[in-house]
């Protein structure tokens, strides 16, 4: 499904990859991911707009997503498509073909979570702090087995407790950059936010696996 294939595109927002190998954590750079991750556990919600930019040895597409979320829920909005977890299934709705698909979780949907991203440098990675750019920290994550990532960057607003960027990079030398450009936290969100209403869907083919 043409879907499938776009959301997993999107989740370099929060790139997961999860292995029990040896690793290296440097002692700085698990302090600044401790404190970011901590930070946005705080918050009753989190909002970022952002763009994620494709391409090979450079961006050359780039697309605009949303993103909200709260310690149990997210939602997606990316390629014209949305992602919606209620807290107990995940909805993949394609505007472009006319679909939705319901599953259970399986542990895919903390793919799309910044904060389990930042948790990921925990398992399965070899992480070093890589000194500063433009008043950011950087951090680069190297997963210890290959799994088709070279490398994961994450600029860090350390002062503010966020990431700024996400820089994605596969043994291929594909990119794929996420830039955050609108950050809001604890706003003030509609009941129907993170829920999924069939009756918007009429004509759409509703699959639940």
């Amino acid at each position: 499904m043409k879907y499938f294939n776009k959301i997993i595109l999107a989740s370099a927002l929060v790139g997961s990859f999860t292995f029990s190998f040896a690793q290296k954590v440097d002692a700085k750079a698990k302090t600044i991911l401790e404190t970011v991750s901590k930070n946005y556990k705080a918050k009753k919600n989190t909002y970022f707009k952002f763009s994620y930019g494709t391409g090979t040895g450079k961006v050359s597409k780039t697309e605009t997503g949303i993103f909200y979320s709260t310690p149990s829920q997210y939602k997606l909005n990316i390629m014209g498509n949305e992602q919606i977890f209620d807290g107990k299934k995940v909805y993949n709705i394609s505007k472009e073909d006319q679909e939705v698909t319901i599953a259970q979780p399986n542990g895919s949907e903390k793919a799309l979570s910044p904060i389990n991203y930042l948790d990921e440098y925990k398992t399965g990675y070899t992480v070093t702090y890589a000194g500063k750019s433009g008043g950011l920290d950087l951090i680069k994550m190297v997963p210890v087995k290959d799994n088709g990532v070279k490398s994961v960057v994450l600029y860090i607003n350390t002062p503010k407790k966020q990431i700024a960027k996400i820089i994605q990079t596969s043994s291929g030398n594909d990119l794929a950059v996420i830039t955050v450009n609108q950050y809001k936290e604890n706003q003030s969100l509609s009941a129907s936010t993170f829920s999924f209403d069939k009756n918007k869907y009429k004509n759409y083919l509703i699959t639940e696996l």
